[in-house]
């Protein structure tokens, strides 16, 4: 059966952040200003972002679950179709509010609809397509009749200066440890807070557009490259990884840090285009694109520094795609993680641009142990 995107929503809590008052919202490490951050900033291009925290307290205004949930509240009517008549509940994020029972679970909850299928999909950034592709097959396959999927990301509650100052000193770690500081200080001038939603059937709007769903592709190469963005557990001098369950594996100085969240940027930076530009020229022979096909590309990138990186390696590859049909809102809504995707599409899809006939490609990166997610969208009156 074909698969209909009928509606995208979004929400980005409270008032957007500008980087001037980021430190202000999350707290200093020690009472100290960063030395990463002026860094990070001027390379991420990121200009104002979004916290769902207090400015004033610090203390959380929304809940994963019920930031998720507003998302979905936010889904416009279609053929009188409200939340009560989700039949497949598909939600993925990176940080859920508990380790179980699952997102998806919380979200219903939050929702406080009928009983329906509700299904939660880990990870980081794809955690947001996995559950869009699952979605997608539920409704393809006959399995429902319709299915709402989220990404949602609350990054700003675990980067806040509380749970830092036990660990390390921002500014002084980075004279006596660099790396290991700047791979814990890093994401906090990155990340940040923001839930979407898309609404899927089996037929197309009678009044506006829809979006065709022609594939959804995720390729991992995790059976062949180390952890590189990781949270609850230490990495090894070896590349291997301690879990926090094993807390008896931990020398007693890192104990107090094995919940942070850190990300091995020189790692990065040598895989993740690498690895964009395999899994690229994968889908382009499985699918036989070819970039003249292409009038909308939605990357999901964490940080401009990526930007003409991605674009070189898809001209090396012979897929390139001319600047101005990129689609990117980071220096405005931030890196949202597996939100993104929704958020991005979510501004499109309410803007003017759109025409019938008109296909868009999105592309969504995962520095977690290095995976892809392709999607393929075409535009239908």
């Amino acid at each position: 059966m074909d698969v209909f995107i009928n509606d995208v929503s979004a929400i980005l809590p409270n008032r957007p952040v500008t980087n001037d008052a980021i430190e202000d919202v999350l707290g200093k490490v020690r009472g100290v200003s960063s030395k990463a951050k002026r860094l990070v900033l001027k390379s991420n291009q990121i200009a104002r972002r979004y916290y769902a925290l207090d400015p004033e307290s610090g203390r959380l205004t929304h809940t994963n679950a019920q930031l998720t949930a507003e998302a979905v509240r936010r889904l416009q009517p279609y053929e009188g179709y409200v939340p009560g008549d989700i039949q497949c509940l598909c939600c993925g994020t990176t940080s859920p509010d508990l380790l179980f029972p699952g997102h998806a679970l919380m979200v219903q909850g939050e929702l406080g609809i009928p009983a329906c299928e509700a299904v939660t999909t880990s990870g980081i950034c794809l955690s947001g397509i996995t559950a869009f592709k699952y979605a997608c097959m539920s409704v393809a396959a006959g399995l429902a009749s319709n299915a709402v999927a989220t990404g949602s990301e609350l990054a700003s509650s675990y980067m806040r200066a509380q749970f830092l100052t036990p660990f390390y000193d921002g500014a002084a770690d980075l004279e006596t440890r660099p790396v290991r500081a700047f791979d814990a200080d890093f994401l906090r001038w990155m990340l940040s807070d923001g839930a979407g939603a898309v609404f899927l059937s089996t037929g197309k709007r009678k009044d506006g557009l829809s979006l065709k769903v022609s594939w959804v592709d995720v390729v991992s190469y995790a059976g062949l490259l180390d952890t590189c963005m990781y949270g609850g557990g230490m990495k090894r001098a070896d590349g291997s990884m301690v879990g926090w369950r094993q807390t008896e594996a931990f020398e007693p100085e890192a104990l107090p840090h094995r919940f942070s969240v850190r990300q091995d940027i020189k790692h990065l930076d040598i895989e993740i285009v690498r690895t964009m530009g395999e899994a690229l020229s994968q889908v382009v022979k499985k699918h036989r694109l070819h970039p003249d096909r292409v009038d909308w590309f939605l990357p999901h990138y964490s940080s401009a520094y990526f930007r003409p990186k991605f674009y070189d390696e898809m001209k090396r590859i012979g897929f390139e795609i001319p600047d101005g049909k990129w689609v990117s809102n980071l220096s405005e809504k931030g890196n949202t993680g597996s939100a993104a995707i929704f958020i991005i599409l979510e501004e499109l899809f309410h803007s003017d641009k759109l025409q019938p006939g008109q296909n868009l490609l999105c592309f969504i990166p995962e520095s977690g142990r290095f995976s892809h997610g392709f999607a393929w969208l075409t535009v239908e009156a």
